[in-house]
């Protein structure tokens, strides 16, 4: 709805969603619970079982076994694995011995330290005690799920044991706000679930609910922890807060995971010295700083030892959901474990027929939606998004009126040279 009347504004067609909210609210009446492990039929000749992907709550890898004349055909989709570090999960787990396995690859290509849970902790004091010394606020865009709730246990504890000033926590997001009460309600099944329970009824913490609320945290001074969606800063409440905040060289944002690929998360940590949200110009002043060791991913050794795990995989390893970086840098690392010829790394739109024997190239998505080179790349958004914010700062820096009129003639005259 909000798509379409921005679209109305501007003159544009009107958004076709490709559901609606009436679908979204039918399409819960199909949902049941079942445990990991268990088997559960889909349909005819095809039935499924979840695995504990170790991503967060209720994260689950998948495999798929499809009836067949002779020995049925078992697919393993991983989804996101989580990393040996989580806080309040298990580690993943998954069968052996599959037909097809198809992997994410988010971090292919790097390791991150093997740190404990004090070491972590220790790492994220330093941040916040350099926020507190600044006498601004410390900004965490975050996941709405499971990364707020370990946020919120590590300052909890930090400020606890006074290695940190005690400072108003805002969990500014509607969604961590639901989520962190079912958090809650599960803390039994949890991982150092009393600790969480402990945090979430906190006398620091406060959970704001309406806009009103959002937009007064802004009207503090001082310093405050803010955790906020989205964990990309692309959307949600999180954009006000930047906004409001960037300019200030007393405020520290930290980015709380990975940013992918022209996300404003990602701009900034590549040090954007102006921004531009919801339509305005914002300077970046505020210290940026990126902060991984609460990622929900599996980093690349861990990838690989999940994946060997999972061997002998029978026919072909596909490699998914991740940056070229990622996925090349995985499967440099699968070298000795997966025969190169068995590893495919598919573009989008990519499509195979699976069979016992083989996978094969099916040419089903014609046209494509997006070039391969454009996959994972900084779009014309980005480009022009860029380009207002030079046009901007060239026009503003100027001498004088006369500078002023002659750059934009100049613009003018390139904009109405088709040819150029």
């Amino acid at each position: 709805m909000a798509d379409c009347m921005r679209n109305a504004q501007r003159g544009r067609p009107p958004v076709e969603p490709i559901y609606t909210l009436q679908d979204a609210a039918a399409c819960m009446t199909f949902f049941r619970a079942l445990e990991y492990g268990a088997w559960t039929t889909v349909a005819d000749g095809l039935r499924a079982r979840f695995w504990n992907a170790g991503h967060l709550l209720g994260s689950a890898s998948v495999e798929l076994e499809i009836d067949r004349r002779d020995a049925p055909l078992r697919i393993m989709f991983s989804g996101d694995i989580g990393p040996g570090h989580k806080l309040l999960q298990t580690d993943p787990e998954g069968p052996a011995g599959v037909d097809y396995l198809i992997c994410e690859s988010t971090y292919g290509d790097r390791d991150r330290p093997d740190v404990s849970p004090e070491e972590r902790r220790t790492q994220l004091g330093d941040i916040v005690r350099g926020a507190a010394e600044a006498g601004g606020p410390l900004i965490i865009p975050s996941f709405a799920v499971e990364r707020t709730q370990e946020l919120l246990v590590d300052l909890y504890l930090l400020m606890q044991a006074g290695q940190v000033p005690s400072a108003p926590v805002f969990v500014d997001s509607p969604l961590a706000t639901r989520a962190s009460a079912i958090f809650e309600r599960h803390a039994k099944e949890i991982e150092q679930g009393d600790v969480l329970r402990q945090a979430l009824n906190s006398k620091e913490l406060r959970f704001t609910e309406t806009v009103e609320q959002s937009k007064a945290i802004n009207r503090l001074s001082g310093f405050f922890v803010v955790i906020a969606a989205s964990g990309m800063c692309d959307a949600g409440r999180l954009r006000h807060h930047l906004k409001a905040n960037l300019w200030r060289r007393n405020a520290t944002v930290m980015m709380a995971g990975y940013q992918a690929q022209g996300s404003l998360g990602r701009i900034l940590l590549d040090g954007a010295q102006r921004v531009r949200i919801q339509g305005e110009e914002v300077d970046v002043k505020a210290r940026i700083s990126l902060f991984e060791l609460y990622s929900g991913h599996a980093d690349a050794s861990e990838l690989v030892a999940w994946l060997k795990a999972r061997t002998p995989v029978r026919q072909r390893v596909f490699l998914t959901h991740g940056e070229d970086a990622g996925l090349g840098g995985l499967r440099g690392r699968l070298a000795g474990l997966i025969p190169h010829d068995k590893i495919i790394i598919p573009r989008l739109d990519d499509a195979f027929q699976l069979t016992p024997s083989g996978s094969l190239v099916v040419e089903l998505n014609e046209p494509r939606r997006l070039k391969s080179e454009k996959i994972a790349h900084l779009d014309w958004h980005n480009d022009l998004a860029r380009l207002l914010l030079d046009v901007n700062q060239a026009v503003s820096a100027a001498a004088d009126e006369r500078g002023r009129a002659a750059i934009i003639r100049r613009m003018r005259r390139a904009l109405e040279n088709k040819d150029a």
